[in-house]
């Protein structure tokens, strides 16, 4: 067997069943989102094992972008965990098949809890989207393997059609990265999501005057390892010069050596304060199609610059 073409086989097969699965989503979704955006409660996924774990993932995306989300095990909630369900909930039971036993046993049940039941199915005839109060569809034509009872292609597609409801939701609510830092206080991310440019930025700030001569400018872009040096009239700061210039000045003139920054330098540059999140630093970047930034002392004119921030100190900050 050739490895490689059977695995990209297997993504262009839940690929094409993700394109067909997204035509069929319709006004049940908005009517979905609104009914959550409005609730009092809170969303309860519940689900038997595949579908259970992809339950759990999902629950765990809306709790951490602003809607509060449980996972109830359906084997599980007969025997006391229907006790987290509460009548203001809404309920998303997934079952590809719509027919799991486990799922079906606590139909009856939520219907006395008064809350809402959302089915989210592969098949919309089942006994589960029949007594659900909104279908979701997440059916496919098939399974990625030759066993085309294997779940793959369907839990796929549970699982993008619960991050297009986080989405619609997060989004609805008006999330933030501020909002999104509030929940993830630990680890890598959240470490990142809280960091600010003076954490990560190069204290050194590299430096040529307007009349510096062209070898020199290399010398300071390359001895400072930064990418790009500043470009000053005497103490002020006028100007940028980056490795680009520098490439870009090279191919332009036959003869270099009597060049000066002056000659080569971006007048004006992006300048950023020393507080502020990378994330909005990186936002920045990206809107001005850039790669460093001045850190300025203050946002008045003529600011000391203190330090200089690429888009490598933020992608490598741990």
């Amino acid at each position: 067997m050739d490895f490689v073409k059977r695995s990209q086989e297997v993504f262009q097969t839940e690929i094409s069943e993700l394109a067909k699965l997204k035509n069929t989503i319709g006004t049940e979704m908005s009517q979905l989102v609104r009914l959550i955006l409005q609730s009092k409660g809170k969303v309860v996924f519940t689900g038997i094992g595949k579908t259970g774990l992809i339950g759990r993932k999902i629950s765990s995306t809306l709790t951490s972008t602003g809607t509060p989300s449980v996972f109830m095990n359906a084997a599980e909630a007969l025997h006391g965990d229907l006790g987290i369900i509460g009548y203001d909930d809404v309920l998303i039971a997934i079952s590809n098949s719509g027919s799991s036993q486990e799922i079906l046993n606590v139909i009856e049940p939520i219907k006395k809890i008064g809350c809402t039941l959302v089915a989210m199915t592969g098949d919309v005839n089942s006994e589960l989207a029949k007594k659900a109060d909104i279908v979701i569809n997440i059916g496919v034509e098939q399974e990625a393997s030759n066993l085309n009872f294997v779940p793959m292609c369907s839990t796929t597609a549970a699982l993008v059609m619960g991050d297009a409801l986080a989405v619609c939701l997060l989004e609805s609510r008006g999330f933030k990265s501020d909002d999104f830092e509030k929940t993830h206080p630990g680890g890598a991310l959240g470490k990142k999501l809280s960091a600010r440019v003076k954490d990560c930025m190069y204290q050194q700030v590299p430096k040529v005057q307007q009349t510096t001569l062209f070898k020199d400018i290399i010398y300071e872009v390359s001895n400072m390892r930064q990418g790009i040096t500043m470009v000053y009239k005497d103490d002020v700061a006028i100007g940028i010069i980056t490795d680009g210039d520098i490439r870009r000045a090279v191919q332009k003139y036959d003869d270099v050596k009597s060049l000066t920054a002056a000659d080569i330098m971006t007048f004006g540059f992006k300048s950023i304060l020393p507080d502020t999140k990378i994330s909005e630093a990186f936002r920045m970047m990206n809107e001005n199609k850039i790669t460093s930034l001045a850190v300025v002392e203050s946002d008045k004119n003529n600011a000391e610059i203190i330090g200089v921030l690429h888009i490598h100190n933020i992608i490598d900050f741990k």
